[in-house]
């Protein structure tokens, strides 16, 4: 947690991955994030994975550090406190409807500075997730070996969407200070996804191909890198990214004279192409799935590592939660108590500002648990009024 965005209140309507990551982002960097739900919680409160006691570990991360207002927005008097509290603060994040309540032209309606941030699944509104959207811009179609389309289980454009949300507003913000106004900006992941093809290349190298990438399992794309086994049964990720990683590679493996009969029996040289590394592939791959099977693991890290060529193990997710360096001993994360009551390390900010002091990161909220601190900071309601809300079941309390 760092103090960057301090003073900034921010509302959250949202729900699963892109939307709240944003309202995480601006959170671990100070900001004020109220995140609005149905009271009980929201489509995702109840997402898996859930503890035993069905407390969901996925919501209770993607919310750490927010408030947690609970409103029945079933009922229009709850709509309409949404809507007061959006016009009150100023700004807001949200996958909502563009249209019906939460559109910015009736949000913005005796705001006019307003700042609306939107987070889509298309551009027409209509609804996408991140595995239909990564379907349908080809990436299931070159992953793996094929040939039938695998699906990445990582939510990519999701968590993309999330970061260029957070962006989007400081953007808007900055916009605001400088004119006076404000703006609806509308983030659909299909348009990320697509958008983040084509600044990749992707776009204009299949038009100027004329055809798609083929399937290459775990190869690098355009550069020699592939996963290999030693002799004691480790598989792990070799890449070279530069010409001297290159050489190094070539010096640990005992190689330079196995390459150079390859380079002069196709007359090409590969000490300064990654292209031709990888064109090559063919004739290069079982020299070092050779060398690198005659060697133990310890023994091809010790080398590598020596001559600055990047490599790793594969691992399960169990095996990195355990490594001390990344989880551990690493400033991201500290104890916290959980709304789930399991203790485990819980990430803060990602980033490390050298000049700040790094604060714990701080847990998620109950449903509700600022409920009544909020009303009355930002809407300037009396107890009385809260507790009639409270009582009428309008306004939910943890």
């Amino acid at each position: 947690m760092y103090e960057l965005l301090s003073g900034l209140s921010v509302i959250e309507a949202s729900s699963f991955v892109a939307s709240p990551s944003a309202g995480l982002y601006c959170a671990q960097f100070g900001a004020e994030v109220i995140r609005v739900d149905q009271i009980g919680g929201g489509p995702d409160f109840r997402r898996w994975p859930v503890t035993r006691n069905n407390d969901s570990l996925y919501w209770e991360n993607l919310n750490r550090a927010k408030k947690s207002l609970a409103l029945d927005l079933g009922r229009p008097e709850g709509r309409e406190m949404l809507q007061a509290l959006i016009r009150a603060t100023g700004q807001v994040i949200t996958n909502f409807p563009a249209k019906g309540f939460m559109a910015h032209d009736v949000l913005s309606d005796g705001r006019a500075d307003l700042i609306t941030i939107r987070v889509m699944g298309w551009a027409d509104g209509s609804p996408a997730l991140d595995y239909t959207v990564n379907n349908a811009v080809g990436y299931p179609m070159v992953t793996g070996a094929g040939p039938e389309p695998v699906n990445h289980v990582l939510p990519a454009w999701d968590l993309v969407s999330g970061g260029y949300a957070a962006f989007a507003l400081l953007a808007a913000l900055r916009r605001r200070s400088e004119t006076g106004t404000g703006c609806e900006v509308r983030i659909p992941l299909s348009d990320v996804a697509i958008g983040t093809v084509a600044n990749l290349g992707g776009i204009a190298e299949v038009l100027y191909e004329g055809k798609n990438r083929p399937r290459l399992g775990n190869a690098v794309y355009g550069l020699f890198g592939r996963d290999f086994m030693t002799t004691d049964g480790v598989r792990t990720m070799i890449v070279v990214v530069t010409h001297r990683q290159w050489a190094n590679l070539l010096a640990a493996l005992n190689l330079q004279q196995a390459v150079a009969a390859i380079e002069a029996q196709r007359n090409v040289s590969f000490a300064k192409d990654d292209g031709a590394r990888f064109m090559h592939r063919d004739a290069l791959f079982p020299l070092f799935e050779q060398a690198i099977g005659a060697r133990t693991h310890a023994d091809l890290a010790k080398a590598l590592d020596a001559g600055g060529v990047v490599h790793s193990e594969y691992r399960t997710m169990l095996d990195a939660a355990k490594d001390p360096e990344l989880v551990a001993n690493n400033p991201i994360f500290g104890a916290v108590e959980n709304p789930s009551g399991f203790a485990y390390p819980a990430a803060g900010a990602f980033a490390t500002v050298p000049q700040l002091e790094r604060h714990a990161p701080r847990p998620a909220p109950r449903n509700g648990q600022h409920s009544e601190e909020i009303l009355a900071k930002h809407l300037s309601l009396p107890a009385s009024e809260i507790s009639r809300l409270i009582d009428a079941g309008i306004v939910g309390t943890a």
